[in-house]
């Protein structure tokens, strides 16, 4: 060590952006850097790319007198427990790589790879809001909807790797197609895409449904929510309903594995209060009166460090204990 500081790199790989920070033992984030992921220009300029990355953080810890000790990334898609992408939806060109073994080569140093969502959720674990929490499914909402498992402390990922996929349990048993092949999955009816496709058909029947300035092809999650929070009550409609589905696959996991909470992130969870009212009711009515009443359902508190902050906590709980 030589008396330097130890500190641990952590990696977002997103469908957009790529962040990646050098962290210290207590979650502070010493310097971090962002880029977009660009992952169509193909593998070779994408994995030369997070390659500078890791590199610019090294240096970054040399000028700081600090030992980088271990290194994590989170990425979406079906990882297995050895840092193999199955299959990335949104990242193709890493379908089949060892990621693992691609970051080892480029920085030198002990490598995990999750995905990103179980990234997210031991980030809350350690740092943020499930810190008070031995068990709970972290949810994450944007253009679908994602989940990881904490239990007893620990990212559950099941013998592949692979656990957690909250947002393909079914809700409507002839629902909605999925581009998972399933019909009625959850982020069909939860997710940021399903209240904007919703939102879209609500337009084309009634043109200001949202109010005036609400166009078909500028409407957003975002301008829904301000809608809701004016009295709008198609947009509020909406919110309801999304709350409403998240409740009725939550109740099933409450009954399931009886956890302490849920706690909802990614850009769908900054409307918490327009989905909380709904999905609580729904949990209640459902689930057993024990891990129904038991259940907290609250806001995630890391933002869009989350991942980052998860993924250098993983690399760290790798590095003490062999695992994550």
């Amino acid at each position: 060590m030589n008396g330097n500081k130890r500190a641990y790199i952590g990696i977002d790989i997103g469908g957009t952006n790529l962040r990646l920070a050098l962290v210290d033992e207590r979650g502070a984030i010493i310097h971090k850097t962002k880029s977009r992921t660009d992952i169509y220009d193909g593998r070779p300029s994408f994995l030369s790319r997070l390659g500078k990355g890791i590199e610019s953080l090294l240096l970054a810890a040399r000028d700081n007198n600090i030992e980088p000790a271990a290194l994590g990334a989170g990425v979406p898609g079906l990882i297995s427990n050895d840092g193999h992408v199955y299959v990335s939806v949104n990242l193709r060109p890493l379908d089949g790589v060892n990621l693992r073994d691609e970051l080892q080569a480029m920085s030198g140093l002990p490598a995990v790879v999750a995905n990103d969502v179980n990234a997210f959720a031991f980030g809350e674990s350690v740092y943020g809001a499930g810190r008070d929490y031995r068990s709970f499914l972290m949810v994450t909402l944007g253009t679908g909807v994602g989940g990881g498992l904490i239990l007893g402390g620990k990212v559950w990922t099941g013998i592949d790797g692979v656990a957690g996929e909250f947002g393909h349990m079914t809700v409507e048993s002839e629902g909605r197609p999925c581009p998972c092949g399933n019909r009625g999955c959850l982020e069909q009816y939860a997710s940021a895409s399903a209240l904007v496709s919703a939102a879209r058909e609500m337009i084309c029947q009634q043109k200001d449904v949202f109010g005036a300035q609400c166009d078909i092809d500028a409407i957003s999650t975002k301008i829904l929510a301000a809608a809701a929070l004016d009295g709008n009550q198609a947009a509020l409609g909406l919110f309801a309903d999304a709350g409403r589905y998240l409740g009725i696959a939550a109740a099933s996991v409450a009954n399931l594995l009886n956890l302490e909470a849920i706690i909802l992130g990614g850009g769908v969870s900054s409307s918490f209060n327009l989905l909380c009212e709904s999905m609580r009711r729904e949990v209640l009515a459902r689930a057993f009166p024990i891990p129904g009443k038991r259940l907290v359902i609250r806001q995630a508190s890391l933002g869009d460090d989350g991942g980052i902050l998860g993924s250098a906590a993983l690399a760290r709980s790798f590095l003490q204990e062999g695992k994550p």
